[in-house]
């Protein structure tokens, strides 16, 4: 199903353009350059998962964590995180070295990685909205993330993520022929967007969603603080740190949002330069599709007392059996 592209393989095209200009030394130091931040993206990705199966181990191991709401929603992050990591990288990987797959499998892979992309962002609004509810309305916070509420959230967070990948493919399926299907092509997302009104619905439907999510996170801010401001003892250092958490998830969710442009911005410098679309590409990856991601651990994992102490006997525990 997977076959090497020669001529369209990404090295060989800019390695055929610079050697037309005589740099191929030039070339060589470049191609090197990337091939490092390539490493060293593998590595970054590689110690994401094993943090994130390391967090989702201690997870299941306390009952306290898989029936309660904020620690639920926490799983969702890090299973969609790693699920989405792994995807994406998939992807990196077959355009690094020039593998073409057929469209259709190009879709599904792509389908995943969008969707999941999308769930991280609505997931730490449900986790917001939480803060908000446990914090400034802590009499129906029991009733409001009941295990029953809180299953139900994680389908209409999951059901939610889907309408932006359901527009976007929409908008792909109405305009390619069946021809293409079976086709090999590089997997990309630019391989989607076959006019440009698609870029503008698809980003009309991406910021629609994140000025929804950046507004109900103001909300909560705002809430939060007031409540905050004037409570006082124990209740006040409560506040005061679920106030911290909803800034952390507000500039999670910016990143989100930056990424979420990302591709508009390759598939135009894709047209015009092919190195430095490739070097963007890398960037963006790190900037804005690994550090949101890393952000998550940090927030609950390593902020949270419980969670942190649990995390500690897990690590005792894997240190003790090697």
């Amino acid at each position: 199903m997977i076959r090497t592209v020669g001529s369209t393989s990404a090295s060989c095209v800019y390695l055929k353009k610079v050697m037309s200009n005589n740099s191929l030394v030039l070339s060589e130091v470049i191609l090197q350059h990337y091939r490092d931040i390539f490493i060293f993206v593998q590595v970054l990705v590689v110690m994401f998962l094993c943090i994130n199966s390391l967090l989702i181990t201690t997870f299941f191991r306390k009952e306290c964590f898989y029936t309660t709401t904020r620690y639920i929603l926490f799983a969702v992050t890090l299973l969609s995180d790693s699920l989405m990591l792994v995807m994406s990288d998939i992807l990196l990987i077959f355009t690094h070295f020039g593998f073409a797959i057929q469209v259709w499998i190009c879709i599904i892979i792509s389908v995943v990685a969008i969707v999941y992309n999308i769930v991280t962002p609505v997931t730490l609004t449900a986790m917001t909205l939480e803060r908000y509810v446990a914090i400034c309305m802590p009499l129906r916070h029991a009733e409001l993330c009941s295990m029953r509420s809180t299953m139900h959230c994680i389908l209409i967070i999951h059901s939610l993520s889907s309408v932006p990948c359901i527009v976007f493919l929409s908008t792909f399926f109405a305009s390619a022929s069946f021809s293409l299907y079976k086709q090999y092509r590089l997997c990309a997302i630019q391989l989607f967007m076959l006019y440009r009104w698609q870029d503008h619905v698809i980003s009309a439907v991406q910021e629609f969603y994140f000025l929804i999510m950046a507004i109900i996170i103001l909300f909560s801010y705002v809430k939060i603080m007031k409540v905050a401001k004037a409570a006082s003892g124990e209740d006040k250092k409560s506040s005061w740190k679920g106030l911290r958490t909803v800034i952390l998830h507000g500039f999670q969710l910016l990143l989100c949002l930056i990424q979420l442009w990302s591709p508009f911005i390759e598939s135009t410098l894709l047209q015009f330069d092919l190195l430095l679309f490739f070097h963007v590409r890398l960037s963006n990856y790190i900037l804005f599709g690994l550090t949101p991601r890393c952000l998550s651990p940090l927030i609950y994992g390593l902020r949270d007392e419980t969670f942190s102490q649990a995390l500690k006997n897990v690590f005792g525990l894997y240190k003790r059996n090697i």
